[in-house]
């Protein structure tokens, strides 16, 4: 049975604690007419409407200010898998880590993930959540149908046949075009992941990149800021046996080293950060060759305890040398002192009207910066970098970009904010964010 909707008022922050709202209300409806009733009663009161997921959003995306909040968290159900079309069908509250256990379960999977599965399925669709692959693209692409609720209450069913500019926008459509209360998935039989993970010199990285991306389904690297090395990643599907890391081997490395450890020398950093260019070498060379084989999901993702925030930019797959290059210049002759890796990852090109890939081969350069942490015209300086390059910054990740800049960057931006004029002409749906993003 869907629980009731509650109406209640509490503060909303997300996980990196970087953005925070006391909406009027906050609802959790268990149904789409529960959810559509919410809706109308904000609007009829002048207030506006924003859906949250798991709060992984480093940008106020989800905030509603002082309007309504709407957690999905009471649509969690799975509806249906078909396993002749290769689908399933589920409500937008549902976690990616639930999602991946009961595919399992079933004997399938989604064909490619991004590195954490804790962010709600709507959530990492509507924001652009992504991996890395040379085939595969985002969570947003894997999408095959969806259900969603408009501003004046009206339930759509969308797909390529149905409803198909409403698709074309929704999948990923920022919380701009309406609440969705379901999605259809592409989804293939379960394959095992052999991952290899090597350290090798930056220079190394860049001079056999094309190679890298091109022989392997799965390419990833972290260079660390003050050294010359990095970390590199490579998964490719194996016909097995699986050969998984010893459980106490993943702990130590994966949970130990790579949260409990790191952050301890992020806080030092934080203190000290004299210290980080030392910190930054050691750390380097705690990332050992290593390999194993295991189920697709548990090789794409990982824990992430240590709290940070993010801005990551895609440019385009042809720039991204040039990029890193230009990026390790600007800071050896900055004054910062940076303890997060500067992780590289890959997608192909799609036709997501606001994908960060769309109609272009990408490449994903992220930096972060441990909570607290003073910026000191790190993210400023990577910014101007990355739209030097023609670069798009990720939704739900930080930037200063507005609907100016990225209607030069996205060919479809014009197609997005005149479907949005259609179904949201009052903004029902709008915050501060967005109106900067897409225009008043």
């Amino acid at each position: 049975m869907p629980q009731a909707s509650t109406a209640t008022r509490s503060r909303w922050t997300n996980w990196a604690g970087n953005q925070s709202a006391l909406p009027s209300r906050t609802a959790t409806p268990g149904t789409a007419e529960e959810l559509a009733k919410e809706i109308l009663r904000a609007a009829d009161q002048g207030r506006t409407v924003k859906a949250v997921g798991s709060g992984h959003s480093f940008t106020a995306i989800a905030s509603a200010g002082d309007g309504l909040l709407i957690r999905p968290h009471a649509l969690t159900a799975v509806r249906g898998i078909d396993r002749t079309a290769g689908t399933v069908t589920v409500e937008s509250g549902l976690p990616l880590n639930r999602l991946n256990r009961l595919l399992a379960a079933e004997g399938l999977s989604l064909t490619n993930m991004g590195d954490i599965e804790v962010q709600t399925v709507a959530g990492a669709t509507s924001t652009g959540t992504h991996g890395t692959g040379r085939d595969s693209g985002s969570l947003a692409a894997q999408i095959r149908a969806l259900e969603i609720v408009l501003a004046d209450g009206t339930l759509k069913h969308c797909s390529p046949t149905e409803n198909p500019r409403l698709f074309q926008g929704a999948r990923l459509g920022l919380g701009a075009l309406g609440v969705i209360t379901a999605l259809t998935f592409g989804v293939e039989p379960a394959f095992l992941l052999s991952a290899h993970e090597q350290p090798m010199a930056f220079d190394e990285v860049l001079e056999r990149l094309d190679d890298l991306t091109a022989v392997n389904e799965h390419f990833e690297f972290y260079w660390f800021p003050h050294t010359d090395r990095c970390s590199t990643k490579r998964n490719n599907r194996s016909q097995g046996p699986t050969a998984p890391l010893p459980r106490f081997k993943e702990w130590l490395e994966d949970d130990f080293l790579s949260n409990t450890v790191w952050e301890g020398a992020c806080r030092i950093g934080r203190r000290f950060p004299g210290s980080i260019p030392s910190i930054a070498a050691l750390a380097s060379r705690a990332w050992s060759d290593r390999s194993y084989t295991d189920t697709a999901y548990k090789v794409f993702t990982s824990p992430r305890k240590v709290r940070f925030v993010e801005m990551e930019y895609a440019v385009p797959r042809a720039a991204v040398a040039e990029v890193l290059r230009e990026l390790k210049a600007l800071l050896e002759r900055s004054d910062w002192k940076v303890s997060f890796p500067v992780e590289v990852r890959f997608a192909p090109a799609d036709d997501l009207w606001l994908s960060t890939a769309s109609g272009r081969d990408s490449a994903y350069i992220a930096v972060h910066l441990y909570r607290g942490t003073a910026d000191q015209g790190y993210f400023t300086g990577v910014e101007q970098l990355m739209t030097a390059h023609q670069g798009r910054p990720h939704w739900g990740k930080l930037h200063t970009r507005d609907a100016e800049y990225l209607a030069g960057v996205y060919p479809h931006f014009g197609d997005f904010t005149a479907l949005r004029d259609e179904v949201d002409p009052q903004r029902v749906f709008g915050n501060d964010y967005l109106r900067r993003v897409l225009g008043a």
